[in-house]
């Protein structure tokens, strides 16, 4: 087959769009190839991290088809993946923005390979899916892990800063899974880095390219200089095009629920009458930028789904101080923790929560629950 020989992937608004997605979801094909380019992934990632839908909600949804969980465990496993990030940005906080486990090494800077930024590694695979990923905001898990590699591990840049470029673009933006993966691929929150050579990229791009940096045995990145093409490294600029600030009409005889990028569950307390707001904190932004097309998604997935949504922007103090609310709800985030009002859990797919070291000594514990 030619490789990404399709359109960039659209990722819909509409309710029952997205609820069809997941009635479409195939668990025992993804399992099987979801490695490849053009494997069976759900493409709901977006809608899990904006909170639209949860992992529980998928969950449920694919064992009432019928499915034992022994049958689609890697299913069951990836979810959990994004609940055991987010277990770990609670119990972390902040800490997730430095080295977690170990300080990577080596590090020749701090910046990004121009030639990523501008998809001409020349690393054909590599370059097409950048391509389409600005074009989509959306990038395979596969692609995702290469770039981290090629990024951390050949050109021996920082996580950081390639970490916060490619969060930027993504419509599934979600902090604790991009950091955390990137520090993963580098050895910062793992026991050892992620390579992936030529070969692999071949094999599960379906690409036959040789003679690049990457066309190397394994043992081969042990000893491997810095290519020329990825030496040429700087400071990325990222800014995010919030929208402009407008008055919002508040009924102060009624309750307030305070949505945001985290949270945009169009059910939530949905036959209640509330204030329903979405907080747009430019300084949540300045700390994790993302794109106009993140941005885009983000209000026309509220504006289609959430009735008489509001768009705040500006600081929840500044809420709190400019209106009076009869009683504030708000969704669990470790973003939200200077929140004040009632807070309610998130819908995790467990029971099983804290931090754990490794994903397989979370998925032990989370595995039980299932009873198999």
């Amino acid at each position: 087959m030619e490789l990404f020989d399709h359109k960039p992937h659209v990722f819909p608004t509409s309710y029952d769009e997205i609820l069809q997605r997941i009635r479409f979801v195939d668990p025992i094909r993804y399992g099987t190839t979801r490695n490849y380019i053009n494997g069976a992934v759900t493409y709901l990632s977006p809608y899990i991290s904006r909170g639209f839908i949860t992992t529980k909600e998928i969950l449920t949804d694919v064992l009432n088809k019928g499915y034992k969980p022994a049958q689609i465990e890697k299913f069951i496993q990836e979810l959990a993946w994004r609940d055991y990030w987010q277990q770990i940005w609670i119990a972390k906080g902040d800490s997730i923005n430095t080295d977690l486990k170990h300080p990577q090494y080596p590090v020749d800077n701090k910046e990004i390979a121009r030639a990523i930024v501008d998809g001409k590694t020349g690393i054909t695979a590599i370059d097409k899916g950048i391509a389409l990923f600005y074009e989509s905001g959306y990038l395979h898990n596969h692609l995702r892990m290469y770039i981290a590699s090629i990024s951390c591990n050949v050109a021996q840049s920082h996580w950081k800063l390639p970490a916060k470029w490619m969060y930027y673009h993504l419509l599934d933006a979600d902090w604790a899974s991009n950091a955390l993966s990137w520090q993963w691929t580098a050895g910062a929150n793992s026991n050892k880095k992620y390579y992936a050579n030529q070969d692999n990229i071949n094999k599960y791009c379906f690409t036959d390219q040789k003679d690049t940096f990457l066309d190397i045995s394994y043992d081969g990145f042990s000893n491997l200089n810095i290519p020329e093409i990825l030496s040429d490294t700087f400071s990325l600029s990222l800014t995010t095009p919030l929208p402009a600030s407008t008055p919002i009409s508040i009924n102060e005889a009624l309750p307030a629920c305070i949505y945001n990028i985290y949270n945009l569950d169009p059910l939530w307390k949905k036959n209640m009458d509330v204030n329903r707001i979405l907080l747009l904190e430019p300084s949540h932004f300045k700390q994790y930028p993302i794109s106009q097309k993140t941005i885009d998604f983000m209000l026309k997935l509220s504006k289609d789904n959430i009735d008489d949504i509001q768009i705040f922007v500006g600081e929840f103090r500044e809420l709190v101080n400019q209106h009076t609310f009869k009683k504030i709800y708000y969704k669990e985030h470790p973003l939200n923790r200077h929140y004040k009002g009632t807070e309610e859990s998130r819908d995790w797919m467990f029971e099983t929560n804290g931090y754990y070291p490794s994903f397989f000594a979370f998925w032990k514990k989370c595995r039980r629950e299932l009873n198999y």
